[in-house]
């Protein structure tokens, strides 16, 4: 894992250009801009002042928090820089009194978010052309 990886609070448009290199480069960038940004909370992970993963999480309800547009670009995959943004994730959820977070995650991602302990909740589904599943971690409160 870096040593020098920092990870802070970002506007949702600064995950924007990552989201669509890593996620949807053949789509235009307006395919990963999601009508919620303005209401969710933006966390970048950066390696000086290299932009290298962004997560952006939003609140459902009282009790729950979905993560969504997760991505790390490709150079900085498998180095654990996505494992400790989501730590933070669910450290910040925890901290806001949040019981449960969860995602829609491509099935072929699922044993990566196992091993952070979600776990798989529902059937497979197909979205944009890909296999989904739901992805639910429980959180103990802060």
């Amino acid at each position: 894992m870096p040593a020098s990886l920092q990870i802070k609070e970002i506007a949702a448009s600064q995950t924007w250009p990552l989201r669509h290199q890593v996620m949807w480069p053949d789509k235009p960038v307006t395919f990963v801009q999601l009508p919620e940004d303005a209401e969710g909370v933006h966390f970048g992970a950066f390696l000086g002042q290299e932009l290298v993963a962004v997560v952006s999480l939003f609140r459902q309800g009282e009790q729950e928090a979905q993560f969504r547009k997760f991505a790390t670009l490709q150079r900085y995959q498998g180095q654990g820089i996505g494992r400790q943004l989501l730590g933070h994730v669910f450290a910040h959820a925890s901290s806001r009194q949040l019981t449960l977070v969860w995602c829609h995650a491509r099935s072929s991602a699922a044993a990566f978010y196992q091993k952070l302990g979600m776990q798989v909740a529902g059937a497979p589904f197909v979205k944009n052309g890909g296999e989904y599943v739901r992805m639910e971690r429980w959180l103990t409160r802060a």
